[in-house]
């Protein structure tokens, strides 16, 4: 073999190394961040998790084209962690929580299994529920702090990720709430979601967290136009005071 020939074998040889080893390099990344997704989800590979869908509130049975949308881009992030999705109705779904990761969709007054989690799992919350129009209506309240929605202009949605408290075992799977002011701001909670998970990972690690987003000019960009207005987690964990009574 001259010195030509040993040359190019050696060149083909050493550029199959190359290659494997940014093959594996590559598949190693992609494992763990993988791994890391599965475990802010809680969603390990082939596991079951919950989609609880509210109901449009002005009709009966129908469910917002906004909150479709939401349940589409949480459907994607399911299917990226290698898990599968059971859409359910919100007031068919009578079991707890912690044995399947759940994400709910919807304020309290479209659906009973958030008004369920607000009282159990974040009792610093309170969302007005009238039907009839007002300054309160829909309002958020989280510790001394009112959120009034401007209608297009202006809407709140609190997204969260809970895990149920300590007394819960360490394997128990989270659940995802996504409760705003109307359905476009769920829309736009699971859109922030499945845009800043890594971020909220790194932050939070697999713990409860509880933000407070603001939805702006609705009417002209959609769900696109999202800030992070406060990490409310402390307040909303934290129980609010009785009323006094009067005397």
């Amino acid at each position: 073999m001259n010195d030509d020939i040993r040359n190019i074998v050696l060149g083909v040889v050493a550029a199959g190394v190359s290659a494997s080893l940014g093959w594996l390099a590559r598949t190693y990344l992609w494992r763990r961040r993988l791994r890391r997704k599965q475990a802010f989800f809680g969603l390990p590979g082939h596991s079951e998790s919950l989609l609880v869908v509210n109901r449009e509130a002005a009709r009966d049975g129908a469910v917002d084209r906004f909150d479709v949308s939401a349940l589409l881009e949480l459907s994607a992030l399911i299917k990226e962690c290698g898990a599968h999705a059971q859409i359910v109705w919100h007031d068919l779904a009578r079991q707890g929580f912690g044995e399947r990761t759940e994400f709910c969709v919807g304020g309290p007054y479209s659906n009973r299994r958030t008004a369920a989690h607000l009282q159990a799992l974040l009792p610093g919350v309170d969302i007005d529920t009238d039907a009839e129009k007002g300054p309160d209506r829909a309002a958020i309240r989280v510790g001394s702090e009112v959120y009034r929605m401007d209608p297009g202009m202006t809407e709140y949605v609190l997204l969260a990720r809970l895990t149920g408290g300590p007394e819960q075992r360490g394997d128990a799977r989270p659940v995802f709430l996504f409760c705003g002011q109307r359905a476009i701001t769920n829309q736009a909670a699971a859109r922030y979601l499945a845009r800043h998970h890594a971020r909220l990972r790194r932050k939070y690690g697999t713990g409860s967290f509880c933000l407070l987003l603001k939805v702006i000019n609705s009417e002209a960009y959609g769900p696109d136009v999202t800030e992070l207005v406060a990490d409310v987690t402390r307040d909303a964990l934290t129980p609010r005071p009785e009323p006094a009574e009067a005397t």
